[in-house]
């Protein structure tokens, strides 16, 4: 092994003779005249000889075309010469019925005009490929291998003519082209090969000026003096000249990159008019599809924020800037989805204070345990009001039908107020009831099958005077006792309640219907109120004498709450089990009634009205238009409430 002194010397010399040889290549690099060196010879250039290596026996090369003309885009991929040869060679079926085989001088000619093929050595002197295929040809006409070889040399030559003018090197396609003229069969490739290098010295004056504007920030714009314009002008003479293709890549990208910038001001509509405009130049590119992604990945991501700040608007009540943000998302084209379920809470927000029809909710008291009855919220709409003129059983109080509108949404308790709400809102508030106050109720007598007047009774009896159990509506109580209530629960929840209205009662038992009851015209077919049928039997065998054809429900007085099926807006017991007070003064028919929904009240009323079928109404008292007016102090076991709450 070499002494550790001799490595260090070695590694010394070497690393000086390294720096020798690096500056003399940069003297070479920067100064060639040092070594007697022309710096436009630097370049390799491309002549006859088509292989490694240049022969001197092939003509000249002249220099290539100002890079400007050339230089408007990424780089060209051209098709390799071996496959453009391959696929010429395929498609050559002219080749000779060879009938003996190649001589030896015909065989030696072959070799040699292989290796001189395989050299690159095409055309030029004697000792090129296409003289001795030629020599070979003359010496035995039918030698298929000399024909081949032959026809290989022309299609090397048309395939370096046809990269040439891809890249718009119109002086080397025609310098190959003499040489391609001198070989036999070659006048069809010639004509072709000469016109396009004849509409390629047309065209590189544009390429070169299309170079220039693209370089100083004119892809497309101005009109009548930019790169588009010129590069489409190539198209035309030349429509499959690749430097056009790619000077108009490059001007796409300009404009894509115009979106790209107007995406990042939030202008989504300039994106997409500059979208559209890139679109109209090179439809379907790949960096065309490429922004257009990242626009829409931006543009979603846009819009999602605006939607969740005008969600935030929305929940903290300031519904103009709730309703401004969401526009600003539709005009970037936010999801249709995600908008429509906005504009659904918007609606919501508007009508139903950000409820939505149909859901149920109940509000907590704000200053003791508790909380109010359930309520539904009821949609908007309009109905008519009242009983048709030709609806059977009608009567005068029902008429005029007329049109009301409620356009404001509003919530009704799911049931009728029961036995054990009513008991706590008179444990916490101290009412007294005026079943209490003024002594007794009318009550059912199963003896006589009729009403009596009970001292006895109060709320807290059922229909027939008993203690009642606290799933049961309230019964017994007065319009006043109602209104109370209602009162009572505005005050614990601060929230407003009140007794509905009659138009919005009328609505809400109706739930969308038009029909004589909300289930149809006729007897139910299935149990869905606590009704008169004619199938019931009381506990002393008693029958209803007017009551529903083959209707049975299996109750004779009231039943606990929700025993029975919903109507269409989700109110269970609405039109029976117990009739209910509303908010109205009694007037005898429609005339000047409220089309809007509000209660008819005329100031000191005493007559309020009772709306709704009970468990001992006949059929036509059930009917959805059914009205009737008691004094507001009056108490029945046929009578109770339910409340409406505002939004």
């Amino acid at each position: 092994m070499p002494s550790k002194e001799t490595v260090l010397r070695q590694r010394a010399f070497g690393g000086a003779l390294g720096v020798v040889v690096l500056g003399m290549a940069l003297v070479y690099h920067f100064f060639p005249r040092v070594f007697h060196v022309d710096p436009a010879q630097i370049a390799p250039r491309r002549s006859m000889n088509l292989g490694p290596a240049t022969s001197p026996s092939f003509l000249p090369r002249a220099p290539m075309p100002d890079v400007s003309e050339i230089d408007a885009g990424p780089p060209l991929t051209l098709a390799p010469t071996e496959v453009i040869v391959a696929r010429m060679t395929a498609r050559n079926t002219q080749l000779p019925e060879q009938k003996s085989a190649d001589t030896p001088q015909v065989e030696a000619l072959l070799v040699d005009a292989g290796k001189a093929l395989r050299a690159g050595q095409l055309v030029g002197d004697k000792r090129s490929a296409a003289a001795m295929y030629q020599e070979a040809l003359k010496l035995k006409p039918d030698s298929r291998r000399a024909a081949q070889g032959l026809f290989e040399v022309k299609a090397r030559l048309v395939a370096a003519i046809g990269q040439d003018l891809a890249v718009g090197d119109a002086e080397s396609a025609s310098d190959l082209l003499e040489a391609l003229k001198t070989l036999p069969d070659t006048a069809t490739d010639v004509a072709d090969l000469t016109q396009k290098i004849k509409t390629l010295q047309q065209a590189r004056p544009l390429l070169a000026k299309a170079a220039g504007l693209l370089q100083a920030g004119k892809a497309d714009q101005p009109k009548g003096d930019n790169a588009l314009e010129l590069y489409r002008q190539v198209q035309q003479l030349d429509p499959e000249n690749a430097v056009a293709q790619q000077g108009l890549l490059q001007v796409q990208r300009a404009v894509l990159d115009r979106a790209l910038a107007a995406v990042a001001q939030n202008d989504f509509n300039g994106a997409e008019q500059a979208l559209t405009e890139g679109a109209d130049i090179q439809p379907g590119s790949a960096q065309l599809r490429d922004v257009q992604g990242r626009v829409d990945s931006m543009r979603k991501q846009r819009g999602s924020t605006l939607m969740v700040q005008a969600r935030s608007a929305l929940d903290a009540g300031n519904l103009t800037l709730a309703e401004q943000l969401a526009a600003q998302a539709q005009t970037i084209g936010a999801d249709a989805d995600v908008l429509k379920d906005f504009s659904e809470r918007v609606t919501n927000a508007r009508l139903y204070a950000s409820y939505k029809p149909g859901q149920v909710f109940n509000d907590r008291f704000v200053d003791l345990p508790g909380q109010a009855p359930a309520m539904v919220v009821i949609p908007t709409g309009n109905f008519a009001m009242g009983a048709a003129d030709n609806e059977n059983g009608r009567n005068d109080s029902e008429t005029p039908q007329h049109a009301v509108t409620l356009d404001k949404g509003f919530a009704m308790a799911r049931t009728d107020v029961t036995v054990g709400q009513f008991r706590e809102f008179v444990k916490a508030s101290g009412y007294q009831p005026e079943s209490v106050r003024l002594g007794g109720a009318s009550v059912y007598d199963e003896r006589s099958g009729a009403m009596r007047d009970d001292t006895g009774a109060s709320w807290q009896s059922d229909y027939a005077g008993r203690n009642a159990e606290d799933r049961l509506p309230v019964v017994n109580v007065s319009w006043n006792d109602a209104r109370a209530y209602a009162e009572w629960l505005s005050q614990r929840t601060g929230k407003k309640y009140r007794l509905p209205s009659e138009a919005e009662f009328e609505y809400a038992l109706r739930g969308g219907t038009a029909s004589k009851y909300w289930w149809g015209d006729g007897a139910p077919k299935t149990r869905v109120e606590n009704l008169t049928g004619s199938n019931d039997r009381s506990a002393n065998g008693r029958r209803w004498s007017n009551a529903f054809a083959g209707y049975r429900d299996g109750y004779w007085g009231p039943a606990p709450v929700m025993s029975f099926a919903p109507n269409p807006f989700g109110l269970y017991d609405i039109n029976g089990n117990v009739s209910k007070w509303v908010e109205d003064c009694w007037h005898d028919n429609y005339i000047r009634a409220p089309r809007d929904g509000s209660a008819w009240v005329n100031p000191g009323c005493g007559t309020r009205v009772i709306r709704g079928g009970s468990w001992g109404s006949s059929p036509d008292q059930v009917r959805s238009a059914y009205r009737q007016g008691a004094d507001a102090t009056v108490r029945s076991g046929r009578v109770g409430f339910r409340v409406v709450r505002e939004l």
